[in-house]
Protein backbone atom coordinates (compact mmCIF):
# COMPACT_ATOMS: atom_id res chain seq x y z
CA UNK A 1 0.00 0.00 0.00
CA UNK A 2 1.56 3.35 -0.74
CA UNK A 3 2.71 5.96 1.78
CA UNK A 4 0.32 8.84 1.99
CA UNK A 5 1.97 12.59 2.03
CA UNK A 6 0.07 14.13 4.27
CA UNK A 7 2.03 17.67 4.13
CA UNK A 8 -0.61 18.21 1.07
CA UNK A 9 -3.23 18.26 3.70
CA UNK A 10 -4.92 22.22 3.80
CA UNK A 11 -8.32 23.25 3.81
CA UNK A 12 -7.73 24.95 0.41
CA UNK A 13 -6.32 21.79 -1.30
CA UNK A 14 -6.80 18.35 -0.04
CA UNK A 15 -4.80 15.54 -2.31
CA UNK A 16 -7.76 13.13 -4.00
CA UNK A 17 -6.84 9.88 -2.60
CA UNK A 18 -6.77 6.37 -4.70
CA UNK A 19 -9.33 4.31 -3.81
CA UNK A 20 -8.95 1.81 -0.23
CA UNK A 21 -7.51 -0.94 -1.16
CA UNK A 22 -8.43 -3.83 0.88
CA UNK A 23 -6.53 -7.17 -0.34
CA UNK A 24 -5.10 -9.83 1.83
CA UNK A 25 -1.60 -8.24 1.77
CA UNK A 26 -3.14 -4.93 2.85
CA UNK A 27 -5.11 -3.12 5.23
CA UNK A 28 -7.18 -6.51 6.03
CA UNK A 29 -4.32 -8.58 7.22
CA UNK A 30 -3.05 -5.58 9.35
CA UNK A 31 -6.33 -5.85 10.98
CA UNK A 32 -6.62 -9.09 11.84
CA UNK A 33 -3.01 -8.72 13.68
CA UNK A 34 -3.34 -8.23 17.97
CA UNK A 35 -3.74 -4.96 19.36
CA UNK A 36 -1.49 -4.33 22.16
CA UNK A 37 -1.78 -2.30 25.06
CA UNK A 38 0.57 -1.03 28.03
CA UNK A 39 1.58 1.26 30.00
CA UNK A 40 4.13 2.69 26.97
CA UNK A 41 1.07 4.73 25.68
CA UNK A 42 0.54 7.61 24.99
CA UNK A 43 -1.74 8.81 27.86
CA UNK A 44 -5.59 9.54 26.82
CA UNK A 45 -5.35 13.90 27.57
CA UNK A 46 -1.98 14.20 25.42
CA UNK A 47 -3.86 12.00 22.40
CA UNK A 48 -6.83 14.38 22.91
CA UNK A 49 -4.72 17.40 22.97
CA UNK A 50 -2.80 15.79 19.66
CA UNK A 51 -6.38 15.28 17.65
CA UNK A 52 -8.02 18.22 18.48
CA UNK A 53 -5.56 20.37 17.92
CA UNK A 54 -4.54 19.35 14.63
CA UNK A 55 -7.39 19.13 12.88
CA UNK A 56 -8.16 22.76 14.23
CA UNK A 57 -4.95 23.88 12.66
CA UNK A 58 -5.31 21.69 9.37
CA UNK A 59 -9.01 23.41 9.44
CA UNK A 60 -8.02 26.28 9.16
CA UNK A 61 -5.87 26.10 6.40
CA UNK A 62 -2.65 26.02 7.71
CA UNK A 63 -0.73 22.45 6.09
CA UNK A 64 0.35 19.29 7.94
CA UNK A 65 4.10 20.56 7.97
CA UNK A 66 3.33 23.80 9.61
CA UNK A 67 0.55 22.53 12.26
CA UNK A 68 2.41 19.53 13.78
CA UNK A 69 5.72 22.47 14.02
CA UNK A 70 3.12 24.13 16.18
CA UNK A 71 1.98 21.34 18.11
CA UNK A 72 5.57 19.72 18.50
CA UNK A 73 6.64 23.55 19.98
CA UNK A 74 3.79 24.06 22.33
CA UNK A 75 5.00 20.61 24.15
CA UNK A 76 6.51 21.09 27.54
CA UNK A 77 7.47 17.41 28.39
CA UNK A 78 10.58 16.72 26.94
CA UNK A 79 9.92 13.30 26.12
CA UNK A 80 6.63 14.66 23.88
CA UNK A 81 8.80 16.64 22.26
CA UNK A 82 11.02 13.95 21.06
CA UNK A 83 7.83 11.66 20.19
CA UNK A 84 6.08 14.58 18.24
CA UNK A 85 9.41 15.13 16.33
CA UNK A 86 9.98 11.48 15.60
CA UNK A 87 6.63 11.42 13.90
CA UNK A 88 7.10 14.52 12.33
CA UNK A 89 10.40 13.62 10.82
CA UNK A 90 8.82 10.10 9.21
CA UNK A 91 6.22 11.84 7.79
CA UNK A 92 8.40 14.65 6.05
CA UNK A 93 10.64 10.44 4.58
CA UNK A 94 7.11 9.90 2.91
CA UNK A 95 6.08 7.85 5.86
CA UNK A 96 2.24 8.39 6.07
CA UNK A 97 1.08 9.35 9.43
CA UNK A 98 -1.11 6.72 10.31
CA UNK A 99 2.37 4.41 9.66
CA UNK A 100 4.50 6.54 11.64
CA UNK A 101 2.09 6.54 14.64
CA UNK A 102 2.07 2.82 14.59
CA UNK A 103 6.40 3.07 14.33
CA UNK A 104 6.08 4.99 17.82
CA UNK A 105 4.39 1.89 19.34
CA UNK A 106 2.71 5.12 21.52
CA UNK A 107 -0.65 4.42 19.71
CA UNK A 108 -3.52 2.21 19.85
CA UNK A 109 -4.10 0.09 16.58
CA UNK A 110 -7.63 1.77 16.77
CA UNK A 111 -6.30 5.13 15.91
CA UNK A 112 -4.16 3.83 13.43
CA UNK A 113 -6.28 2.07 10.98
CA UNK A 114 -8.98 5.03 11.52
CA UNK A 115 -6.23 7.34 10.88
CA UNK A 116 -5.32 5.30 7.51
CA UNK A 117 -8.91 5.03 6.60
CA UNK A 118 -9.42 8.81 6.81
CA UNK A 119 -6.07 9.09 4.52
CA UNK A 120 -7.38 6.69 1.89
CA UNK A 121 -10.32 8.49 1.66
CA UNK A 122 -9.85 12.17 1.91
CA UNK A 123 -11.65 12.61 5.46
CA UNK A 124 -8.52 12.77 7.33
CA UNK A 125 -10.00 16.50 9.31
CA UNK A 126 -13.16 14.06 10.16
CA UNK A 127 -11.57 11.19 11.62
CA UNK A 128 -8.97 13.39 13.70
CA UNK A 129 -12.23 15.17 15.22
CA UNK A 130 -13.98 12.03 15.77
CA UNK A 131 -10.71 10.82 17.71
CA UNK A 132 -10.76 14.10 19.43
CA UNK A 133 -14.42 13.57 20.84
CA UNK A 134 -13.74 9.96 21.45
CA UNK A 135 -10.67 11.01 23.86
CA UNK A 136 -12.96 14.05 25.11
CA UNK A 137 -16.17 11.61 26.40
CA UNK A 138 -13.65 8.97 27.35
CA UNK A 139 -11.70 11.53 29.71
CA UNK A 140 -15.08 13.52 30.91
CA UNK A 141 -16.67 9.82 31.68
CA UNK A 142 -13.78 8.83 33.89
CA UNK A 143 -13.27 12.47 35.47
CA UNK A 144 -17.08 12.65 36.39
CA UNK A 145 -16.72 9.09 37.99
CA UNK A 146 -13.76 10.14 39.96
CA UNK A 147 -15.07 13.75 40.90
CA UNK A 148 -18.68 11.49 42.17
CA UNK A 149 -16.77 9.18 44.45
CA UNK A 150 -13.69 11.01 45.69
CA UNK A 151 -15.55 13.22 48.53
CA UNK A 152 -17.17 9.93 49.49
CA UNK A 153 -13.85 7.63 49.40
CA UNK A 154 -12.34 10.42 51.40
CA UNK A 155 -14.88 10.58 54.19
CA UNK A 156 -14.80 6.72 54.28
CA UNK A 157 -10.90 6.61 54.26
CA UNK A 158 -10.94 8.93 56.94
CA UNK A 159 -13.24 7.93 59.18
CA UNK A 160 -11.56 4.06 59.07
CA UNK A 161 -8.62 5.22 60.34
CA UNK A 162 -10.06 7.42 63.26
CA UNK A 163 -11.83 3.69 63.86
CA UNK A 164 -8.52 1.79 63.25
CA UNK A 165 -7.17 4.56 65.86
CA UNK A 166 -9.61 4.22 68.49
CA UNK A 167 -9.34 0.05 68.25
CA UNK A 168 -5.83 0.16 67.91
CA UNK A 169 -4.37 3.08 70.97
CA UNK A 170 -8.16 4.53 72.77
CA UNK A 171 -9.44 0.93 73.66
CA UNK A 172 -6.70 -0.92 75.27
CA UNK A 173 -6.26 2.36 77.62
CA UNK A 174 -9.94 1.62 78.35
CA UNK A 175 -9.29 -2.27 78.73
CA UNK A 176 -6.03 -1.59 81.03
CA UNK A 177 -7.59 0.64 83.52
CA UNK A 178 -11.04 -2.11 83.73
CA UNK A 179 -9.14 -4.67 84.51
CA UNK A 180 -7.81 -2.53 87.53
CA UNK A 181 -11.06 -2.17 88.84
CA UNK A 182 -12.05 -5.80 87.84
CA UNK A 183 -15.75 -7.08 87.82
CA UNK A 184 -18.03 -8.65 85.15
CA UNK A 185 -17.82 -5.77 82.05
CA UNK A 186 -20.72 -5.41 79.98
CA UNK A 187 -21.60 -7.95 76.90
CA UNK A 188 -20.56 -5.02 74.28
CA UNK A 189 -17.62 -3.87 75.81
CA UNK A 190 -15.98 -7.02 76.07
CA UNK A 191 -16.38 -7.93 72.19
CA UNK A 192 -15.08 -4.47 71.69
CA UNK A 193 -12.40 -4.92 73.79
CA UNK A 194 -11.21 -8.43 71.83
CA UNK A 195 -11.92 -7.12 68.94
CA UNK A 196 -9.36 -4.38 69.61
CA UNK A 197 -7.05 -7.77 71.39
CA UNK A 198 -7.47 -9.74 68.27
CA UNK A 199 -6.35 -6.36 66.07
CA UNK A 200 -3.11 -5.98 68.25
CA UNK A 201 -2.36 -9.59 67.97
CA UNK A 202 -3.11 -10.35 64.62
CA UNK A 203 -2.14 -6.78 63.24
CA UNK A 204 0.99 -8.09 61.14
CA UNK A 205 -0.63 -10.82 59.80
CA UNK A 206 -3.28 -9.70 58.71
CA UNK A 207 -1.40 -6.89 56.81
CA UNK A 208 0.71 -9.50 55.53
CA UNK A 209 -2.11 -11.29 54.36
CA UNK A 210 -3.51 -8.40 52.38
CA UNK A 211 -0.04 -7.73 51.12
CA UNK A 212 -0.19 -10.88 49.96
CA UNK A 213 -3.81 -10.36 48.31
CA UNK A 214 -2.75 -7.16 46.63
CA UNK A 215 0.15 -9.03 45.24
CA UNK A 216 -1.57 -12.20 43.75
CA UNK A 217 -4.04 -9.79 42.27
CA UNK A 218 -1.75 -7.77 40.47
CA UNK A 219 0.06 -10.88 39.22
CA UNK A 220 -3.13 -12.58 38.47
CA UNK A 221 -5.19 -9.07 36.99
CA UNK A 222 -4.14 -10.08 33.11
CA UNK A 223 -5.29 -13.70 32.95
CA UNK A 224 -8.45 -14.84 31.85
CA UNK A 225 -9.72 -16.36 34.76
CA UNK A 226 -9.18 -13.39 36.72
CA UNK A 227 -10.60 -11.38 34.50
CA UNK A 228 -13.74 -12.70 34.57
CA UNK A 229 -14.16 -13.77 37.75
CA UNK A 230 -13.40 -10.08 39.00
CA UNK A 231 -16.28 -8.98 36.22
CA UNK A 232 -18.94 -11.33 37.30
CA UNK A 233 -18.10 -9.78 41.11
CA UNK A 234 -18.15 -6.23 40.11
CA UNK A 235 -21.83 -7.10 38.17
CA UNK A 236 -23.27 -8.53 41.09
CA UNK A 237 -22.60 -5.18 43.26
CA UNK A 238 -25.68 -3.18 43.37
CA UNK A 239 -25.58 -0.09 41.44
CA UNK A 240 -22.02 -0.41 40.99
CA UNK A 241 -22.30 -3.73 38.75
CA UNK A 242 -24.75 -1.95 36.29
CA UNK A 243 -23.07 1.25 36.52
CA UNK A 244 -19.59 -0.20 35.17
CA UNK A 245 -21.71 -2.22 32.57
CA UNK A 246 -23.07 1.51 31.43
CA UNK A 247 -19.47 2.65 31.18
CA UNK A 248 -18.21 0.22 29.23
CA UNK A 249 -21.21 -0.45 26.44
CA UNK A 250 -20.90 3.57 26.26
CA UNK A 251 -17.04 3.24 25.47
CA UNK A 252 -17.92 0.14 22.83
CA UNK A 253 -20.61 1.80 21.17
CA UNK A 254 -18.64 5.23 21.14
CA UNK A 255 -16.10 3.07 19.46
CA UNK A 256 -18.19 1.15 16.74
CA UNK A 257 -20.04 4.69 15.71
CA UNK A 258 -16.22 6.09 14.80
CA UNK A 259 -14.82 2.81 13.38
CA UNK A 260 -17.86 2.38 11.16
CA UNK A 261 -18.14 5.87 10.16
CA UNK A 262 -14.45 5.66 8.96
CA UNK A 263 -16.27 2.99 6.41
CA UNK A 264 -14.02 0.48 8.29
CA UNK A 265 -15.94 -2.91 7.44
CA UNK A 266 -18.05 -4.44 10.46
CA UNK A 267 -16.11 -7.16 11.08
CA UNK A 268 -13.29 -5.39 11.37
CA UNK A 269 -14.91 -2.85 13.79
CA UNK A 270 -15.72 -5.57 15.55
CA UNK A 271 -12.26 -6.77 16.25
CA UNK A 272 -10.77 -3.99 16.93
CA UNK A 273 -13.62 -2.44 19.47
CA UNK A 274 -12.67 -6.49 21.41
CA UNK A 275 -9.46 -6.28 21.43
CA UNK A 276 -9.45 -2.30 22.35
CA UNK A 277 -12.41 -2.44 24.88
CA UNK A 278 -10.81 -4.03 28.34
CA UNK A 279 -13.62 -5.37 30.11
CA UNK A 280 -13.83 -9.18 29.71
CA UNK A 281 -17.89 -9.86 29.46
CA UNK A 282 -17.69 -7.60 26.19
CA UNK A 283 -14.51 -9.00 24.66
CA UNK A 284 -15.57 -12.59 25.04
CA UNK A 285 -18.86 -11.75 23.52
CA UNK A 286 -17.49 -10.15 20.55
CA UNK A 287 -14.95 -13.06 19.72
CA UNK A 288 -18.49 -15.14 19.58
CA UNK A 289 -20.25 -12.44 17.77
CA UNK A 290 -17.13 -12.56 15.05
CA UNK A 291 -17.72 -15.90 14.04
CA UNK A 292 -21.59 -15.66 14.33
CA UNK A 293 -21.35 -12.99 11.46
CA UNK A 294 -18.87 -15.15 9.47
CA UNK A 295 -21.35 -17.52 9.46
CA UNK A 296 -23.82 -15.20 8.13
CA UNK A 297 -26.09 -14.05 11.70
CA UNK A 298 -26.49 -10.34 11.49
CA UNK A 299 -25.28 -8.38 14.06
CA UNK A 300 -28.17 -7.76 16.61
CA UNK A 301 -28.97 -11.15 16.99
CA UNK A 302 -25.69 -12.44 17.70
CA UNK A 303 -25.25 -10.13 20.34
CA UNK A 304 -28.64 -10.59 21.68
CA UNK A 305 -27.78 -14.10 23.41
CA UNK A 306 -25.74 -12.06 26.03
CA UNK A 307 -26.97 -10.57 28.90
CA UNK A 308 -24.55 -7.91 29.15
CA UNK A 309 -26.81 -6.05 26.18
CA UNK A 310 -29.72 -4.40 27.04
CA UNK A 311 -33.03 -5.78 24.90
CA UNK A 312 -33.38 -1.82 24.02
CA UNK A 313 -29.84 -1.88 22.63
CA UNK A 314 -30.33 -4.77 20.73
CA UNK A 315 -33.26 -3.25 19.23
CA UNK A 316 -32.18 0.01 18.11
CA UNK A 317 -29.34 -1.70 16.37
CA UNK A 318 -31.50 -4.18 14.93
CA UNK A 319 -33.16 -1.24 13.22
CA UNK A 320 -29.61 0.26 12.27
CA UNK A 321 -28.89 -2.71 10.43
CA UNK A 322 -31.95 -2.93 8.67
CA UNK A 323 -31.83 1.13 7.96
CA UNK A 324 -27.88 0.36 7.08
CA UNK A 325 -27.54 3.63 10.07
CA UNK A 326 -25.59 1.59 12.17
CA UNK A 327 -23.11 4.47 13.03
CA UNK A 328 -25.67 6.92 13.96
CA UNK A 329 -27.55 4.30 16.33
CA UNK A 330 -24.16 3.24 17.96
CA UNK A 331 -23.60 6.87 18.45
CA UNK A 332 -27.54 7.98 20.04
CA UNK A 333 -26.71 4.69 22.91
CA UNK A 334 -23.55 6.26 23.47
CA UNK A 335 -24.91 9.16 24.36
CA UNK A 336 -28.01 7.48 26.63
CA UNK A 337 -25.29 5.39 28.48
CA UNK A 338 -23.39 8.77 28.98
CA UNK A 339 -26.16 10.36 30.27
CA UNK A 340 -27.30 7.81 32.58
CA UNK A 341 -23.67 7.63 33.68
CA UNK A 342 -23.59 11.10 34.82
CA UNK A 343 -26.80 10.97 36.30
CA UNK A 344 -26.17 7.86 37.93
CA UNK A 345 -22.86 9.25 39.61
CA UNK A 346 -24.12 12.06 40.82
CA UNK A 347 -26.81 10.40 42.40
CA UNK A 348 -24.39 7.89 43.88
CA UNK A 349 -22.48 10.13 45.27
CA UNK A 350 -24.96 12.56 46.88
CA UNK A 351 -26.65 9.31 48.88
CA UNK A 352 -23.28 8.10 49.52
CA UNK A 353 -22.13 10.62 51.86
CA UNK A 354 -24.49 10.94 54.30
CA UNK A 355 -24.93 6.92 54.64
CA UNK A 356 -21.37 6.46 54.91
CA UNK A 357 -21.31 9.12 57.69
CA UNK A 358 -24.44 7.48 59.68
CA UNK A 359 -22.63 4.10 58.71
CA UNK A 360 -19.21 5.36 60.53
CA UNK A 361 -21.03 7.60 63.17
CA UNK A 362 -23.11 4.55 64.29
CA UNK A 363 -19.61 2.48 65.06
CA UNK A 364 -18.05 5.23 66.12
CA UNK A 365 -20.80 6.00 68.77
CA UNK A 366 -21.16 2.13 69.33
CA UNK A 367 -17.34 2.60 70.57
CA UNK A 368 -17.78 5.17 72.72
CA UNK A 369 -21.00 3.83 74.49
CA UNK A 370 -18.95 0.28 75.10
CA UNK A 371 -16.28 2.13 76.96
CA UNK A 372 -17.95 5.01 78.58
CA UNK A 373 -21.03 1.91 79.81
CA UNK A 374 -18.73 0.73 82.51
CA UNK A 375 -17.67 3.84 83.91
CA UNK A 376 -21.01 4.50 83.99
CA UNK A 377 -21.77 1.12 86.10
CA UNK A 378 -18.97 2.19 88.34
CA UNK A 379 -20.30 5.40 89.45
CA UNK A 380 -23.86 4.26 89.85
CA UNK A 381 -22.31 1.88 92.70
CA UNK A 382 -20.39 4.17 94.34
CA UNK A 383 -23.37 5.98 95.07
Amino acid sequence: MPSIDLRQYDKKKVAKPAAPTLNEGGLLAMLNKDISFGSKELKDKKKEYLYLELSSLLIAGINFKDAFELITADQQNEKDKQLFKTIQGLVLKGTAFSQALKETGRFSLYEVYSLQIGEETGKMTEVLQDLAKFYQNKIKQRRKIVGALTYPVVVLSTSLGAVFFMLKFVVPMFGDVFKRFGGKLPWITEKIIGISQAMENNFWRFAIVICLIIAGILYTRKTEQFRKIASKVLMRIPVIGNLIQKVYLARFCNSMRLLINARLPLLRAIALSRQMIGYYPIESSLQKVEDDIMNGRSLHQSLQQFGIYPAKMIQLLKVGEETNQLDYFFARISEQYIEEIEYKTATLSSVMEPLIIIFLGLIVGLILISMYLPLFQMSNSFQ
